[in-house]
């Protein structure tokens, strides 16, 4: 696929091809690092809400936004309105992890496709859980702990309880809606009339209105 795409890059017009090729480059770096940072997280007992949301706007969110701005850089678009599709990608991108996380734990199985508790199943440190751990009283967070490392049959259903308790949902539906409204932001800074921005807008209230 890289070898596919710098055949795709060789063809562009001379001028706009340093600023793609940089932007490019940059963005498999980054793309690299957040799959080594989440490779990390698993083997890692504290990983801070912070350091989760970096990991995954370079492993995911930098995709959707380098796709935007270089479709940007193409079009001739001006340096303040590339800046601004990169930042409405980035956060959209973060809203789309928050909003896998949360259905993966509290998704209607016949809607998501699959049994929902994958992410508990393997333990994964998703933003639901950084935030359990971070809430929890000390029973539970004791029980998170030994429920990750024992895995018992019931374990599914013990941690979502724990969610529940800890107020996960309304918190990942919270934090979902700021990232959202950050992307909209920026969406809204870009200026082009608003007619040519609503295909961007209608595939971003796809991404996170998505029930699988």
């Amino acid at each position: 696929m890289l070898i596919q795409a710098y055949d795709h890059l060789s063809r562009v017009h001379t001028r706009q091809l340093p600023a793609l090729l940089t932007l490019f480059n940059r963005t498999a770096r980054e793309v690299c690092e957040g799959q080594q940072l989440d490779i990390d997280f698993e083997r890692s007992n504290e990983v801070q809400l912070d350091a989760y949301i970096h990991m995954i706007t370079l492993k995911t969110s930098v995709l959707l936004a380098a796709s935007l701005q270089m479709g940007a850089i193409l079009g001739g678009a001006s340096e303040g309105n590339c800046e601004h599709l990169y930042a409405f990608g980035k956060n959209l991108g973060i809203a789309f992890q928050i909003q896998d996380d949360y259905l993966d734990a509290f998704g209607d199985p016949e809607k998501f496709g699959k049994e929902v508790g994958g992410d508990i199943r393997q333990n994964k440190k998703t933003f639901l859980l950084l935030h359990a751990l971070e809430v929890a009283s000390p029973s539970q967070k004791r029980e998170l702990i030994e429920l990750m490392q024992q895995n018992p049959s019931d374990k599914v259903g013990r941690v979502l309880d724990i969610f529940r308790s800890c107020g996960v949902e309304d918190w990942a539906n919270e934090l979902k809606e700021k990232y959202w409204q950050l992307s909209l932001q920026h969406l809204e800074s870009i200026a082009v009339l608003s007619n040519r921005k609503l295909p961007l807008l209608e595939l971003a209230r796809y991404l996170l209105q998505r029930e699988h």
